[in-house]
């Protein structure tokens, strides 16, 4: 979708440019490799679920990779598809023993392709796969359309929501480092500029024909964002000088992680349906019931084979991750995919080395589950060892449960239970206890008064003269 709605057409496009109100059309492309499984017959996963599998192999430690069905692996496409703005008009699925290294799905099933987009009148190709320089200016020769991978479609969703100046910048270096390989030779997409998907980009008029200005770019947008985590030290030296813990959510893209921090926090973070709504990084405080105060914060949602360069660019706002107390690690209940989708979060986790962080698992969106199943969910979750708690978001269930587990979790500035005797003339230090602290009994004797209560260290500090 091109910049503030305004698209270039394309050379091959028959008749006049298209209205600045119609949606880019799409035409996706998918690739089902056919591997031999363990046990007789064959068995197929998509091609990026394979790739991924073969690299968990050479890295033990890593935890093992689910196998993403071809066609819910396509549907996921769809969706990213539309958070670009796009309107999807077809689509076609290769399955293949093995992907061809010149074309990805060869050339037979490319002029098919070619052939399909045309009769649809396709502005662009969208692969469900992340293609190499060659395979990318190979398939454009043959398709005379755009073609843009999984990895640039990402980019350039994160591109359009970026709004803060970090997360521009952010994004601005993971499509230089993107950018970069695919220079030489470049066709139909690079001689477009904000032209559509994929070309939302730093928007220098020759960044495509010269490295060094590239390079340039790269150096100055790092400095920058240097910059950014330097000042965002300084604030979390700040934040925890003071015993205030800090809590990140993360979960896969669009499990409800806004709408969980909106509830909890009464802020008011955009909402949406479509993959990779929220991008900046928002904190916000929470009372606990304990009348702790806490910090969370909203992170950028995780997605299957997120783009290194993505997770490395944001380094600088995920460091949250890596530096909380607590981490709510929020799924999607009604999805069929919640447990793969689990499995893609731990490895994002993993690259942060945050995956031994204190951690809750929140299931989230049990309103979309049927009633008996979501009564039945609930009841396990109040053991008070679960390290899952249920909820739904938008109705307000569970949350009381989940802030009671979030405060048992929590270590920094731990709650005790103590008897003290304030005199009465200690207005202030009443009044703290009446605002921070949880009042069990009280009794007036002899110009005293005379209290059972649970506060945290950090207010029974300075109460600690009167604890009988």
């Amino acid at each position: 979708m091109a910049r503030a709605g305004r698209r270039v057409p394309l050379d091959h496009e028959d008749g006049a440019a298209r209205s600045d109100s119609e949606p880019e059309r799409a035409f996706l492309v998918g690739l089902e490799v056919r591997t031999r499984g363990r046990s007789a017959g064959k068995r197929t996963v998509t091609a990026q679920a394979s790739a991924a599998r073969d690299a968990a192999v050479m890295q033990p430690s890593k935890p093992s990779i689910p196998e993403f069905d071809a066609d819910e692996s396509l549907a996921e496409l769809y969706t990213l598809a539309e958070s670009a703005g796009a309107k999807v008009v077809g689509q076609i699925l290769q399955r293949r023993d093995r992907p061809d290294p010149a074309t990805l799905i060869g050339a037979g099933k490319l002029e098919e392709i070619a052939g399909a987009a045309a009769s649809v009148n396709a502005d662009v190709l969208l692969f469900d796969h992340d293609l190499s320089p060659s395979q990318q200016r190979n398939i454009e020769k043959i398709i005379q359309r755009r073609v843009i991978d999984r990895t640039q479609l990402i980019l350039d969703i994160f591109a359009r929501h970026a709004r803060t100046r970090e997360g521009q910048l952010q994004v601005e270096l993971a499509q230089l480092q993107y950018m970069m390989p695919r220079l030489a030779g470049h066709g139909v997409e690079m001689s477009q500029l904000g032209g559509g998907i994929g070309t939302r980009g730093p928007g220098e008029t020759k960044l495509e024909t010269d490295r060094r200005k590239i390079a340039r770019r790269v150096r100055h947008v790092e400095q920058q964002l240097e910059n950014v985590r330097r000042i965002r030290r300084q604030q979390r030296q700040r934040r925890e000088s003071a015993p205030v813990a800090t809590i990140a959510l993360v979960g896969y893209t669009n499990a409800g992680k806004s709408t969980l921090f909106n509830a909890l926090t009464k802020a008011k973070v955009l909402e949406s349906s479509r993959m990779f709504a929220t991008l900046d990084p928002t904190i916000r405080g929470v009372d606990l019931p304990s009348k702790r105060k806490v910090l969370m914060s909203d992170t950028v949602g995780f997605i299957r084979s997120l783009p290194h360069t993505l997770v490395s660019a944001f380094r600088a706002t995920l460091e949250e991750v890596q530096r909380a107390s607590l981490i709510l690690h929020v799924s999607d209940a009604s999805s069929r995919l919640s447990a793969e989708q689990d499995a893609q979060v731990e490895i994002v986790l993993k690259e942060l080395e945050a995956e031994k962080k204190p951690r809750l698992r929140v299931m989230n969106k049990i309103d979309l589950l049927d009633d008996e199943v979501a009564q039945s969910l609930l009841a396990d979750s109040m053991r008070e060892d679960s390290r899952t708690v249920y909820v739904s978001a938008v109705e307000g269930t569970g949350l009381d449960r989940l802030l009671k587990r979030i405060d048992s979790l929590i270590e920094e500035d731990r709650v005790s239970r103590v008897h003290l005797r304030v005199p009465q003339k200690e207005g202030r230090m009443l009044a703290l206890l009446e605002a921070k602290a949880r009042i069990y009994s009280r009794e007036y004797k002899d110009g005293a008064v005379e209290l059972e209560v649970e506060a945290p260290a950090s207010v029974l500090r300075r109460v600690r003269e009167w604890e009988t």
